[in-house]
């Protein structure tokens, strides 16, 4: 096994993880009356996932592999499990709004509105520049821009109105 495909491999088991978790964690906040939020582009986001990953595996498997992108790919995996731990249970792909639970203001939180969506934007465009692929990456990343814009905005849109209604806000904070 190549370097590149060892890295790919590991990836791949990292992201088939994060989905069981975040069923897990989906399901658990559905039984506990949360409600899904903006579910329109979910597989729209999914597509570009499977999309991105599996191009990587067809395009990069047998790359040589950048030292200084893949430091900082593992810089972004050490804040993804700052985000995972911070958000614990209410940690999920979609956008799901949890009756009775207020913001998370610490952990990455404290410093950003979307601390995991700069996880994935890093990630998208990080990850095929350690395989030597800079218009991969400039590809997926100005088409994952343009979901996240949608995302966000579906996201910031929960917050308003959860706000104005006096509910809780929405315990999000993954896109993949």
């Amino acid at each position: 096994m190549t370097p590149a495909a060892l890295l790919l491999a590991v990836v791949t088991l990292e992201r088939l993880a994060e989905l069981w978790l975040a069923r897990r964690n989906t399901r658990a906040l559905l039984l506990k009356g949360a409600v899904e939020v903006g579910a329109g582009h979910y597989p729209l986001i999914v597509l570009l996932h499977a999309l991105w990953l599996t191009g990587l595996w067809l395009l990069g498997w047998e790359q040589a592999i950048s030292s200084l992108w893949l430091l900082i790919f593992l810089m972004l995996q050490v804040l993804r499990i700052w985000v995972l731990a911070t958000l614990g249970g209410r940690w999920t792909t979609r956008i799901i709004v949890q009756p009775g639970s207020a913001l998370i203001t610490t952990g990455p939180y404290r410093l950003l509105s979307h601390p995991n969506y700069l996880v994935v934007v890093g990630e998208i465009a990080v990850l095929p520049l350690c395989l030597g692929l800079p218009w991969f990456a400039l590809v997926f990343s100005i088409a994952n821009a343009a979901l996240l814009t949608i995302r966000i905005q579906e996201e910031n849109a929960a917050l308003r109105a959860a706000a104005c209604r006096e509910e809780p806000l929405p315990s999000t904070g993954h896109s993949d």
